[in-house]
């Protein structure tokens, strides 16, 4: 399957289940993400505010906002910006999405993300991960060298993406 067709068979996927049930669904996630050596020796960590088809990250940023710095990207133009989290009631609409994004301090030290946890449309067991065709995680990708996480429903981890050179591989996905 094509980049362009996975996306959409994906989003027909998404259209299926309830914000309750991706709710409930997500919260199986976190708890295997809260056992994850990764993620319990992370001080700094790269997540993002989900949107409403995405595994829900809201209630797990701000239950561990106290104890780790949570970083969430910013889009400006083409490129991600990263900031610190400082609380839901400080996150703004952002340019790109009206997607709720910090207004606080820049973030530019990539060496001191111990963790990076990233959304996508789809992932396979290699590790390869669709976005949905900006790049915009490629780029900041590219210059982190943390352990990755990809962070998906079940429905979402499919046989083969198809990937191009500047495709970044996670780690580690998560379902």
């Amino acid at each position: 399957m094509e980049k362009k067709e996975l996306r959409k068979y994906i989003r027909e996927l998404k259209k299926k289940y309830t914000a309750e049930e991706k709710k409930l669904m997500s919260a199986e996630v976190w708890k295997k993400l809260e056992q994850n050596e990764h993620f319990q020796q992370a001080t700094t960590i790269l997540a993002y505010w989900s949107l409403g088809d995405e595994l829900c990250t809201h209630a797990f940023i701000k239950r561990w906002a106290r104890e780790k710095t949570f970083l969430l990207p910013c889009v400006k133009g083409d490129e991600l910006e990263l900031r610190y989290f400082d609380g839901e009631e400080k996150l703004c609409p952002g340019e790109g999405y009206a997607i709720p994004e910090p207004v606080g301090k820049l973030f530019t030290d990539f060496n001191r993300i111990d963790l990076i946890l990233v959304p996508g449309m789809a992932f396979d067991g290699d590790g390869n991960r669709l976005g949905r065709g900006k790049g915009y995680y490629d780029k900041i990708l590219q210059n982190c060298n943390a352990y990755k996480i990809g962070l998906c429903f079940t429905f979402q981890f499919v046989e083969k993406v198809p990937t191009e050179p500047h495709d970044i591989r996670m780690d580690f996905v998560l379902k």
